[in-house]
């Protein structure tokens, strides 16, 4: 649950602020809870048997995480003694939060954005989704809520900015894809929490190499 970087508005830069203050304070959530320690799961954990198996068949071995929170990919005990990137198979992982000044940004094989552009500036959305395919290689993993925040912001607005249903986040996705036709992308559209469907993974070069007009998903 964080904010992308590729920000262009005046409004997305005000909405880092408000997730610095996030994770540096705690928020507020709709039943009235104040919650301490924010965006510090690892939200891809639920997904992680997916996202190895997606890894290893296109041989990705470095992944950036953008909008990763408080991820520690080297930290063991993800999977019994294993850390995240050693139980993905990764030589390298890099991180990208603004929210928390972590800006290793830079192209890799996999580029995961997980619980991310919910919370941005629809202003700032398309800048953002070329952005993320501009760095991936290989494999784009996106996972994005179609649903309300628990979550508010400082100033009393729902932390989920941009909702939006699966169908016009797989539209909006579709329309940039074939601007990078040699990047693969899964895009998950969760409808509640840890409840999400999996668009079939792929490609423009699909389209392009398709012996049809017709494009099938």
């Amino acid at each position: 649950m964080n904010p992308c970087g590729a920000t262009r508005s005046e409004k997305g830069r005000q909405l880092i602020e408000l997730y610095a203050s996030m994770a540096q304070n705690g928020y507020n959530t709709t039943d009235e809870q104040h919650i301490d320690h924010a965006f510090n799961d690892m939200e891809m954990r639920a997904y992680a048997a997916q996202i190895r198996a997606m890894l290893q068949v296109l041989q990705a071995e470095t992944m950036l995480d953008f909008g990763c929170g408080g991820s520690d990919y080297e930290l063991p005990g993800f999977d019994g003694q294993l850390s995240a990137r050693e139980y993905l198979g990764l030589r390298e992982v890099y991180r990208y939060e603004p929210a928390r000044g972590i800006d290793q940004r830079q192209p890799a094989d996999a580029v995961l954005c997980f619980d991310v552009l919910e919370h941005l500036f629809i202003a700032d959305m398309a800048a953002t989704v070329r952005e993320l395919f501009s760095l991936a290689r290989k494999l784009l993993i996106v996972n994005v809520a179609c649903y309300e925040a628990r979550a508010m912001l400082p100033n009393g607005e729902n932390a989920h900015i941009t909702v939006r249903a699966p169908l016009w986040w797989k539209g909006f996705f579709d329309a940039i894809a074939i601007e990078y036709p040699g990047v693969h992308v899964c895009l998950m559209c969760s409808v509640g929490w840890r409840n999400a469907s999996l668009f079939p993974i792929w490609s423009g070069e699909d389209w392009i190499n398709s012996p049809t007009f017709v494009t099938s998903n």
